[in-house]
């Protein structure tokens, strides 16, 4: 059974497990409008909760999600990057990576992902609550169409704060690691790689792929908000009599899976593309539908899913780390 603060929320909509630390800023029995105010803001009564405890919690959830769920992620790069690798798939991949560099080695540009997990999962908390309380009726309530609206608000936002950079710099690292001999690497890791591409290109050499990535983030968020909401409130009409707030974990994981498989293959053209754009090689292309363009050419139309299965086991393992790392994320917040 779902604790305490998760029952106070109404059925429609549940916001997906992504945004377990906006759900932290909620207090017990608020009504909807007031609880989904933006961060920072909402009335009421009761003990307010620090909006800085919420952004450290889901900053922590967010680095344990990365840290188990990373070697897909590295994987997925690997195989959008370089199209004599998509042919081998993403368990050859992972096996010759760990025979050559060990376990370790499937942990390149983490640290990218690491020190951007704050300010990604504060963009996000802030993007759809702002939406949500602009467009939620004078209920609290939303259809689909409001719902899209504020995830594709939510991921243009952090895409546009904290996802460009963190994914470019990421790309970066990978790649100059497998293309380059350890002498002749342009990059010795996070912090001098970004100083090299801000003093090679400036802030703008960190927002490579931009289009792609708004593009990206904007409608992964808009699916997963979608078919998360959807299918919680199909599993409580048959077994609950609608009631989302006696949903088992187990449900809410079901749901989570569901919404991450979706947007998967709903996204993963724009996510080939995105990576293309911010590797070391995107002085090749034009700009984002030049990239489409080539890769459709060259490649063929099954390029454009190119490690969708390494992202999709990525979504399940980070669905169950971020189980656990929601309940720790609760306690620190009402310690």
């Amino acid at each position: 059974m779902l604790s305490p603060w998760a029952s106070s929320l109404p059925p429609p909509p549940s916001p997906p497990p992504s945004l377990a630390a906006a759900l932290l800023l909620l207090r017990q029995r608020r009504p909807l409008v007031e609880a989904h105010a933006p961060m920072g803001g909402g009335g009421g009564t009761g003990k307010k909760r620090s909006p800085a405890k919420a952004l450290v919690a889901g900053g922590i959830s967010g680095a344990i999600e990365a840290v188990v769920s990373y070697p897909t992620e590295y994987v997925k790069t690997n195989l959008q990057l370089f199209e004599e690798k998509s042919r081998l798939g993403p368990i050859r991949v992972a096996r010759e990576t760990i025979a050559k560099d060990g376990v370790l080695g499937l942990y390149r540009g983490l640290s990218s992902l690491l020190f951007f997990s704050v300010p990604k999962v504060g963009t996000r908390m802030w993007g759809f609550e702002t939406a949500k309380s602009a467009l939620a009726d004078e209920k609290g309530k939303m259809g689909d169409l409001r719902t899209l609206a504020c995830g594709l608000f939510a991921g243009a936002s952090e895409a546009v704060v904290a996802v460009t950079p963190m994914e470019t710099i990421k790309t970066r690292l990978i790649h100059d690691q497998l293309t380059r001999a350890p002498a002749d690497r342009k990059f010795r890791g996070f912090f001098h790689g970004v100083a090299t591409i801000v003093r090679e290109q400036g802030i703008s050499g960190t927002y490579k792929g931009l289009t792609a990535t708004i593009l990206k983030q904007s409608t992964n968020q808009a699916i997963r908000w979608l078919v998360f909401s959807r299918s919680k409130e199909a599993m409580a009409s048959r077994w609950f009599e609608g009631d989302t707030a006696k949903l088992h974990m187990g449900h809410t994981i079901f749901a989570s899976v569901l919404a991450g498989t979706a947007s998967v293959y709903g996204n993963t053209p724009i996510d080939v593309v995105k990576t293309r754009m911010q590797g070391l090689d995107a002085t090749r292309y034009k700009g984002t539908l030049d990239c489409a363009a080539q890769i459709m050419r060259n490649e063929g139309p099954r390029a454009f899913y190119k490690g969708a299965t390494a992202r999709l086991v990525r979504v399940c393992l980070g669905e169950l780390a971020r189980t656990q790392a929601r309940k720790r994320a609760r306690n620190q917040v009402r310690s």
